[in-house]
């Protein structure tokens, strides 16, 4: 009498169909989306790239190093406006923190979605357009600029900080409200420095991600080396372009060694 031995198989007939049918829907999609951007696409300005970069990058050598002086203060207003913008945003983020996180709201029914809604519509939004709708309403210059980045900070930095207060431990909460202790003291002496780390190594963080973001905020004339480098790009003096562009990699450079540090001494 003849058994057959079951083969084993990582997924049945029906599930590799399955699999198959899903990689050929994905690429139908893909080729879809491909034509519709090439029909649209210019291919010669595309394939005459590289010959337009290398005529770019023969115009902008040597760096045009006595512009430096006149960056000086531009870069310091690119470091205030990362800087202020900051310590704005974090004015509003910690209470709105406080009141999106389940354990510290007050009322998770009306409360806590508001303050959720706050989150995501300043994360929503990116620091450009901020700048660009404060640009038309209050005018050019840094203080736009330092409005937006606040404003594009505020559902970072609340979203990551109602994170960590969520991620508490209770016990050491349970324990102080034990003593009979008044909401306050919970908070001062259970909740905060707990969340003290963490609030420290957002803060860094964000700082780092904003002296990025500033850079560029000029371009839509929000103050800041951005707006000396629209004004190199818009007189095609490519040399400054240049020398733009390595100030701005140093900075984010030493930013992000700064933010290294600190951010290593904190955990």
């Amino acid at each position: 009498m003849n058994t057959s031995t079951p083969v084993w198989q990582r997924r049945t007939s029906t599930q590799q169909l399955l699999r198959w049918f899903a990689w050929l829907v994905f690429v139908a999609i893909f080729v879809a989306c491909f034509m519709y951007i090439s029909n649209r696409t210019e291919w010669f300005f595309v394939f005459d790239g590289p010959r337009i970069a290398a005529d770019i990058y023969n115009r902008a050598t040597p760096p045009r190093w006595s512009y430096i002086e006149k960056l000086w203060e531009p870069l310091w207003d690119t470091l205030n406006v990362a800087t202020i913008g900051t310590a704005l945003s974090l004015i509003f983020a910690v209470p709105i923190a406080f009141l999106a996180a389940r354990n510290t709201t007050p009322s998770v029914t009306f409360i806590r979605p508001i303050a959720l809604l706050i989150i995501v519509a300043s994360r929503s939004i990116n620091s450009l357009i901020w700048a660009l709708l404060l640009v038309a309403i209050i005018g050019p210059g840094i203080l736009a600029g330092t409005i937006a980045i606040a404003l594009r900070s505020i559902g970072f930095c609340a979203k990551l900080l109602y994170e960590a207060i969520e991620e508490i431990d209770h016990d050491q909460v349970e324990a102080i409200t034990a003593t009979g202790a008044r909401r306050s003291q919970i908070m001062s002496y259970g909740i905060v420095p707990q969340i003290l780390p963490a609030f420290a190594g957002i803060t860094v963080f964000r700082w780092d991600i904003n002296i990025r973001e500033s850079t560029v905020l000029g371009l839509v004339g929000a103050g800041g080396i951005g707006l000396q480098l629209q004004g190199s790009l818009n007189t095609l003096a490519w040399p400054q372009v240049a020398l733009i562009l390595i100030v701005i990699f140093i900075a984010v450079l030493i930013s992000e060694w700064v933010s290294a540090i600190v951010r290593k001494a904190i955990i």
